[in-house]
């Protein structure tokens, strides 16, 4: 899987005035965009969050989750630094999609885990793919990253593409009590790392 550049444009957001890039799969017309805050270009650690789409949770507000609060809080990180990256994949529902998404909440709404309802569905626990990444940093001229992520097997998945990682940054947020048992399955079944109760 590789990804083109497309274009790149000004975009002011209340975090500050980032620029997007834009990227294309040829072969399947997937997007995916960067945001970049000050210069990441060779920089050396740059802060980074890799974050895969969840349009119930990051634009639907969505309490079942806690993508949009690591979004929001990825970006005020980037923003308090002064540079940065964000890489936004369109990978919603951890790659099977948003209808299936829906599929799987009701089944979760029924007594199934996050990981038992893609599992009745047909689908591993995590269909997602980072190959892509590769090509939006080796664009962004981004040698290495500290990850703000509570995911070791995105760390792992991104280290043998070959992108250095320095540091892996805790993003422990939006934590509820809609969201405590998905993140308690997260931890327990899919293995991210978290120090709160």
């Amino acid at each position: 899987m590789s990804v083109q550049f497309v274009a790149s444009c000004q975009l002011p957001t209340r975090y500050g005035e980032f620029v997007m890039h834009g990227f294309e799969d040829p072969d399947t017309g997937q997007e995916h965009i960067a945001l970049t805050l000050g210069n990441v270009a060779d920089a050396s650690e740059v802060l980074c969050r890799v974050h895969s789409e969840c349009l119930t949770g990051d634009c639907l507000f969505s309490m079942r989750c806690d993508c949009g609060a690591q979004l929001d809080g990825a970006l005020q990180k980037i923003s308090e630094e002064g540079a940065g990256v964000l890489l936004y994949l369109r990978q919603e529902g951890r790659g099977i999609g948003l209808i299936n998404k829906i599929r799987a909440y009701q089944l979760q709404d029924a007594g199934a885990d996050t990981v038992e309802a893609n599992e009745k569905l047909g689908f591993d626990a995590d269909l997602r793919d980072y190959t892509v990444c590769r090509h939006m940093f080796a664009h962004l001229q981004v040698q290495q990253i500290r990850l703000m992520t509570n995911n070791p097997v995105k760390v792992n998945a991104l280290t043998k593409l070959g992108i250095i990682i320095s540091s892996r940054i805790p993003l422990e947020t939006g934590h509820n009590d809609h969201n405590a048992r998905y993140l308690q399955t997260k931890a327990g079944k899919l293995g991210h790392l978290f120090s709160q109760k």
